[in-house]
């Protein structure tokens, strides 16, 4: 009897503990049902992502000498000049002619660029992809080729296997870091929604950057170089799992529906979009260039600690995020003066960049890298929106291609950075360097200039525009087309060319209907 009632108790406690686990399954399903619910963890699952990849960047920064020094010492344990002449011989093919294999500053600096310059390379492809397949599919094979990269960063052995797992992690940044961008712009499509959005995001990766460099070393330190990776490779996993569950990439859904891009090369062409591009990747150029030079600098001039070495950039981390929340707020009250937030972050920039030369103690180093970081946040969080709202106005509101050139825009300032900034220090000195960087800011500022009607912008109907260009697709949309260009044909007023060239251009097509826009199968 007593084992009847046992088995009757557990019985019990099973149904009561299934019961509750399928009711607390129904709310989570009711909860991703809601579209304020949803796009609230599509913002946590992208933050997530944007995170991982800027903490997997800097994460081998205090680590990267060890793993150098102990392959050295492994290299000049072994026997047989074979083995280290085959070493030697590969190292040259990847540093090239006139690098010695033993320049540590050399191999550091090419792992350094080679996550930049695949994400450079690929990008453009990416962001096609991402116009023509969606945002989530993406985003999963950038988290899947993160996870995969992170895994091979534990377990490498030599140079060559590093150099494999950080270019592979370029091939997942090109993918999560562009669709996870362009489905914040997606989802959020009020301006001041998008802006706080894409401002979250942005402190997001400004955090993973400088909390990275103490994690791994704390890490590295007291656990061994794999756990760091291992880390982060299981938060890249339940990452993924959450996107699968949220978003369901492989469910069915009507794919027909989705409307089509405008290409890449006639956004790279468009001059409000080009101007916004070289925008981001000037002001970026001074901490691309500074991270691999400054703590060399530090050392022979000031006499720096390896602490302060380490902690340089963590104070930056706090005006950054300061800058983020003050154009967020900003941009709310004042939306038509976002090309100025973005021209003051590049003065500042400039200032900042300038000044750094000057500083002779770790203290006072502190207040022009603060500037630095605050005048970033206030370009990428003024500048991001926009290009999203010029994609609106001028073109088809997908993104995915959009944010591809402004990750080409980061690209082309962090591929650089670690090879070219040594060459100039060494050539021309860090003096002038930071010079050169701060009055490049300071005259691309003014060409800021060129968005200030932007906001004044009215949206083009532009997927109606490349429907009609592409021709009709049967009698019902030949009568259609027919009838829009009739009522096309009505003179215009000799006074009503004033506003913006996009209203100017979209005016012979008021004559059509509101209820025109929906005659038209997206392909």
């Amino acid at each position: 009897m007593a084992t009847e009632g046992g088995a009757g108790l557990a019985k019990s406690a099973v149904e009561k503990l299934s019961d509750a686990m399928g009711e607390k399954t129904k709310q989570l399903g009711t909860a991703m049902q809601d579209v304020h619910r949803q796009r609230r963890l599509i913002l946590v699952i992208v933050c997530v992502a944007l995170f991982l990849d800027n903490m997997l960047y800097m994460v081998i920064v205090p680590i990267m000498p060890s793993y150098l020094a102990m392959w050295e010492a492994q290299e000049s344990n072994a026997s047989g000049a074979n083995a280290r002449g085959a070493n030697a011989s590969w190292a040259k093919s990847v540093l090239g002619p006139g690098y010695p294999p033993e320049n540590e500053d050399i191999k550091i600096g090419v792992l350094f660029a080679s996550k930049a310059i695949l994400q450079l390379l690929v990008n453009p492809l990416s962001g096609t992809f991402i116009d023509r397949v969606g945002y989530d599919i993406p985003l999963l094979i950038g988290l899947t080729v993160m996870f995969l990269s992170t895994i091979i960063f534990a377990l490498a052995e030599n140079y060559a296997t590093l150099f494999a797992a950080r270019s592979l992690q370029g091939l997942g940044s090109a993918f999560a870091d562009t669709s996870g961008i362009a489905m914040i712009a997606d989802k959020y499509t009020e301006e001041s929604e998008r802006s706080r959005a894409l401002g979250i995001a942005l402190a997001f990766i400004s955090f993973g950057s400088l909390v990275a460099p103490p994690f791994g070393g704390i890490l590295y330190e007291f656990a061994g170089r794999r756990l760091p990776f291992l880390v982060l490779a299981s938060v890249c996993l339940l990452d993924g799992l959450l996107l699968l569950t949220v978003i369901k990439p492989f469910g069915s859904r009507a794919r027909e529906n989705m409307l089509v891009g405008t290409p890449i090369h006639r956004l790279m062409i468009d001059p409000y979009i080009a101007v916004v591009a070289g925008a981001l990747t000037t002001c970026n150029i001074p901490l691309a260039f500074l991270e691999p030079t400054i703590a060399t600098w530090m050392k022979k001039t000031m006499g720096a600690s390896e602490w302060e070495m380490g902690v340089t950039w963590l104070p930056a981390f706090f005006p950054h995020v300061l800058g983020v929340y003050i154009t967020v707020k900003l941009a709310a009250k004042y939306p038509h003066l976002q090309w100025f937030y973005g021209a003051l972050g590049m003065v500042i920039i400039g200032a900042s960049s300038c000044t750094v030369p000057a500083c002779r103690n770790f203290g006072q180093l502190i207040v022009p890298l603060c500037g630095i970081c605050f005048g970033i946040a206030l370009v990428d969080t003024a500048l991001l929106p926009t290009l999203a709202f010029l994609v609106d106005v001028r073109h088809v509101s997908v993104y995915g291609s959009v944010y591809a050139i402004a990750d080409i825009s980061y690209s082309v300032a962090y591929a650089l950075g670690p090879i070219v900034a040594s060459q100039i220090v060494h050539s021309l000195g860090f003096v002038q360097l930071n010079l050169g960087m701060g009055l490049a800011n300071v005259l691309y500022a003014p060409v800021l200039l060129f968005l200030k009607n932007v906001c004044q912008m009215k949206a083009s109907h532009s997927e109606r525009n490349i429907l009609l260009e592409e021709g009709p697709k049967g009698l019902y949309d030949t009568i259609k087309m027919q009838e829009r260009k009739g009522k096309g044909k009505t003179p215009h007023p000799a006074g009503g060319m004033e506003g913006n060239s996009v209203d100017c251009y979209h005016r012979d097509l008021t004559g059509a209907s509101e209820e025109d826009s929906s005659d038209y199968e997206y392909s």
